[in-house]
This record gives structure tokens, C-alpha cells and sequence, in this order.
């Protein structure tokens, strides 16, 4: 581990927003997790494909009718939680902490139009027809001009920004779990070095949209027939990957700023560290080690992972976990509500700071793989590898402040 930084540099977590298959809001969430309730999925809507869904939303909750037009989605859903996350940290609409706040936002590409895309293919099966021509006349006749300025990644900071007035300094990393990952290290490295006070970080990711589970089929990735948790699905049919819906955001302020306003500290995020590579196993592997050594995962009492159940990295993940951190009790977080690409890592972190403010662990999803713990958890490691390339990890620890 690196040297402790000063008192008032620690970065805690103040706020979280959750919206996921188990529920809306972080208290929703937690409560599910803890109580081990049934993971709540859809087997037939997309067979033979398995998503976990986006639970009923009132979007009105968080954002106005009139600012709803022009968001697709997967924009609705990092919006409305990025709303939850600044109202749990009685920052919403308080112009003092919004209008200074940084934010910083993990994002994909946007939503095709499903209709135009159907529609090409379906002339284009006339083999008399010049392929060429025929897409170029449908991208200009077929498709609304404010599609592609919808599909741009960092639209969903800006609704964010126009919706709950967070007009500081605004990034969009995108890249998948790299995505998460690099928007909470950034945000960590900020506050702790004294750039910023506090930061609004997160993502979301909506799947249940039929070019999300085309992309991945392509490539093979998605699991076919029955579900499964992610440390079983090594014999399923397909890839291993279940989707899930969902958007996970933070507040994360530097203790002086949380302390001053007399905030509710969560956790302290004590570093965030990552690395990109091979996905050969053995490089990988390497590469996990050295994360996990600088990280101090071989000393926490609990690890939140964000396993994909995709099999070449999840058998990866499976190795190290039990080789190198063998004693330590791990919670797959994917089995309960899928695999929600952008926002994996954020809402990894988001357990585990729920798990730290309550003082206790999530329950078992996979008792097969999943060792029981009766604990209470003084720090938790935050594992997340992507499902293609990418690992991020992430230490956290149980809140000491006096003022707690």
C-alpha cells in the first residue's frame, strides 16, 4: 500500500445512487443483497439470451417531462440515479456544492435505431439491390438528424449538467469496465491530490435494447439457456455473459469538505488502481498479483466482485481467488444483477461502502463458491475484470471520524 494520505485529503463516499434489477434507490439495493433475495432476471423476452431488467422507474422523480425527450434510455438512467446519488448526499439542488462539483462519467456509444437497421436489412435482401447505395439513401432519408447528436457519449454529463445544475468540470471516459474504472481513479487522484473538493462519478448502461445483445453475440459472448451465477457458468452453452440494466453514481469528497458541511461519510475510498494487458492467463494473472499486492487485497476482510461470468476472465478471476486471496470471503454482485459494462466498477464500490456503513457483508449468491462470513467488515477490495480486457481494483475502509 501506498503512504496514508493526510486526514483531510481521505476521499469518502457521501453519496450513492443505485437503480438495478433488485431495486431503485441504494437502500433498495442493499437490503436485497443483504437479505439474499432472489436475483430477479428474464429468461424469455431475448431467448435464448437471460438479462436482469431495469426495475419500474418513475422518471419524473428526478427529471421533468420536458427534459425526457431527448434522452434514450441508457441517458434516463444515468441521469436519474446521478439525481439519487446527489440527493443522498444533500447536495441536490443546493447551487453551493452543485455549481462547484467536478463530474466525471463512464459512457458507451448510444442506442442504434432498431427500426432503420431492420429496415435496411430487409432490403437488402433483394440481391438486385446496389448495397452501397441503398445504405447511403436510408442514413439520409430514414434516420432523425438529433440521433446522432443523441449517440454522442458525453450527452449523458451533459443531461446531467442541465438536469441537476452540476456545472463544474465535466469528463466521459468510455471503454466499457476500463470506462468505470478510469473515472473513479481519476476522481480518487483528484481529490486526494487537492484538485477538487468533490466529484459526481459514475455510469449506466441499458441492455435490454436488441443491438446491445447483437454487438455481443457477434463476438459470442452471451450465455445461452438457463442462468446461472457467474462462478458456474464454465460448462453453459454460449459465452457466460448475462447483461443487466442499470446505473450506479457516487459523491466522493475529500474529509475536509464532507466534514465541513457535516455530511454522512459511507466509507473512505483509501485508492483505486488498475492496469490493462494480455488476456492470456498468465499474464493476466501477473498482472492481478501486482494489483492485488499493491492494493492490500490479501488483508481485507471481504472482496466485492465484479465478475462477468464470461469464461475466459471470470476462469482467470476464479484461479487467482483461490491461490492468491484464498482466505478471503468473495460476493459476485453480477449473479444478482448483471453485468452493467460502464457502471460495473461504480457500482462495486457502491457495495462495498454500503456493506462498511452497515457492518455487514452481502450474502451469498453461490454458496459453492462463496464462502460465509459473519465478520464485520473493517475493509473491503473491490475487484473488477473486464470481461474482454482491463482489471481495476479498489480498497475501501469502514468510516472512523469522530463526528460519526
Amino acid at each position: 500500500m501506498t503512504t496514508k494520505k493526510p486526514a483531510e485529503n481521505d476521499v469518502v463516499v457521501t453519496g450513492i445512487g443505485l437503480a438495478t434489477a433488485l431495486g431503485v434507490g441504494a437502500q433498495a439495493n442493499w437490503e436485497a443483497l443483504s437479505n439474499g433475495a432472489a436475483p430477479i432476471f428474464d429468461s424469455e423476452r431475448f431467448a435464448p439470451y437471460t438479462v436482469h431488467p431495469l426495475p419500474d422507474i418513475d422518471w419524473t422523480e428526478q427529471i421533468v417531462k420536458r427534459d425526457q425527450r431527448q434522452m434514450e434510455t441508457w441517458q434516463r438512467i444515468g441521469t436519474y440515479t446521478a439525481g439519487l446519488a446527489l440527493e443522498d448526499a444533500g447536495m441536490k439542488e443546493v447551487p453551493e456544492y452543485t455549481s462547484t462539483m467536478d463530474m466525471i462519467v463512464a459512457a458507451g456509444g448510444g442506442e442504434r435505431d432498431v427500426d432503420v437497421d431492420a429496415l435496411i436489412l430487409a432490403e437488402a435482401a433483394d440481391q438486385s439491390v446496389d448495397k452501397g447505395i441503398l445504405v447511403n439513401e436510408k442514413l439520409t432519408t430514414e434516420l432523425r438528424p438529433t440521433l446522432f447528436l443523441a449517440q454522442l457519449a458525453n450527452l449523458l454529463a451533459g443531461n446531467i449538467s442541465i438536469v441537476h445544475k452540476v456545472t463544474g468540470s465535466s469528463r466521459t471516459f468510455m471503454g466499457e469496465e476500463g470506462a468505470g474504472i478510469s473515472a473513479l481513479k481519476t476522481a480518487v487522484a483528484r481529490i486526494s491530490s487537492g484538485q477538487s473538493t468533490h466529484a459526481l462519478v459514475g455510469g449506466a448502461y441499458n441492455c435490454e435494447h436488441p443491438d446491445m445483445l447483437l454487438g455481443h453475440e457477434m463476438s459470442t459472448h452471451l450465455l445461452r439457456g438457463h442462468w446461472s451465477p457467474v462462478w458456474q457458468r464454465d460448462n453453459s452453452d454460449g459465452g457466460g455473459l448475462v447483461l443487466g440494466s442499470g446505473g450506479a453514481f457516487l459523491v466522493l469528497e475529500s474529509r475536509e469538505h464532507a466534514e465541513a458541511r457535516g455530511a454522512r461519510i459511507y466509507a473512505v475510498l483509501d485508492g483505486v488502481f488498475a492496469d490493462q494487458g494480455s488476456s492470456d492467463a498468465q499474464s493476466a494473472s501477473n498482472r492481478l498479483n501486482a494489483l492485488s499486492t499493491e492494493a492490500g487485497l490479501q488483508q481485507v476482510d471481504v472482496l466485492v466482485s465484479g465478475a462477468s461470468g464470461a469464461k475466459n476472465a471470470t476462469s482467470i478471476e476464479k484461479n487467482f481467488l483461490t491461490s492468491t486471496l484464498k482466505n478471503v470471503p468473495v460476493r459476485g454482485f453480477s449473479s444478482a444483477i448483471g453485468h452493467l459494462h460502464e457502471s460495473q466498477f461504480p457500482a462495486g464500490v457502491a457495495i462495498a461502502a454500503l456493506s462498511l456503513f452497515h457492518g455487514e457483508n452481502a450474502d451469498q449468491i453461490d454458496s459453492r463458491f462463496e464462502s460465509p462470513s459473519s465478520k464485520t467488515p473493517e475493509t473491503i477490495g473491490v475487484l473488477t475484470i473486464g470481461y474482454e480486457e482491463g482489471e481495476g481494483v479498489a480498497h475501501l475502509s469502514k468510516e472512523r471520524s469522530e463526528a460519526q
